[in-house]
């Protein structure tokens, strides 16, 4: 991306060159879109990765969140493992958001909605929120994006994000804790793998 483009553009100026790729979502293989511009446009991140194999199957049914979905395999798996869920995929970048909406059609998920976070209706709440969130874009930025969405959750809802153990995991997971009030949120680490860490936000019933 020599023109300057992040994962975080929203409209990235770099040539867009398409491919497919056959990654392993939900217990099967499937073919994706992906392109540069975006996030992890190669495949599976090592993060995403690690959120998939640990946090713990979703729920049958409910509202589900992909928080900073990029081409999406957190919401394709959300999506083929809760076929009767209602996913939202949000991001900042066009880009992704296109690949994300061409991946569900093509895989004939339609309980997919992927857009921008004005896009997902206020009054949606959310019983599982899964993200590898944009450490990347700085904490300022970070910290009001986790503070937009996780007062988000439902009760009795339940968030799972995977950050890296060098980049901040730890001081996140304590920041979370102190930010979210103590009687309506825990937070705890859920696993740990690889050098990630997978941080758990539940929200009291």
């Amino acid at each position: 991306m020599s023109t300057g483009d992040h994962y975080f553009t929203a409209s990235p100026a770099s040539p867009e060159q398409q491919r497919s790729l056959t990654v392993r979502l939900a217990g099967r293989d499937v073919t994706v879109r992906t392109a540069g511009g975006i996030f992890s446009p190669d495949g599976l991140d090592k993060g995403t990765a690690v959120l998939l194999r640990e946090a713990p199957a979703p729920p049958a049914t409910g509202t589900f969140l992909d928080l900073g979905c990029g081409w999406g395999p957190l919401a394709l798996s959300l999506a083929l493992l809760a076929p009767d869920a209602r996913v939202y995929a949000v991001d900042v970048n066009e880009r992704a958001l296109d690949l994300l909406r061409s991946n569900a059609r093509s895989l004939g998920l339609s309980q997919v909605q992927a857009g921008l976070a004005e896009d997902v209706p206020v009054d949606v709440s959310f019983d599982l929120i899964w993200s590898n969130p944009p450490i990347r874009v700085g904490k300022a930025v970070l910290h009001e994006l986790l503070l937009t969405w996780l007062p988000r959750l439902a009760p009795g809802g339940v968030a799972y994000l995977v950050v890296q153990k060098n980049l901040g995991s730890d001081s996140l997971q304590r920041w979370l804790a102190e930010q979210l009030p103590a009687d309506s949120y825990a937070v705890s680490r859920y696993a740990s793998d690889k050098g990630f860490r997978v941080l758990e936000v539940r929200r009291a019933a």
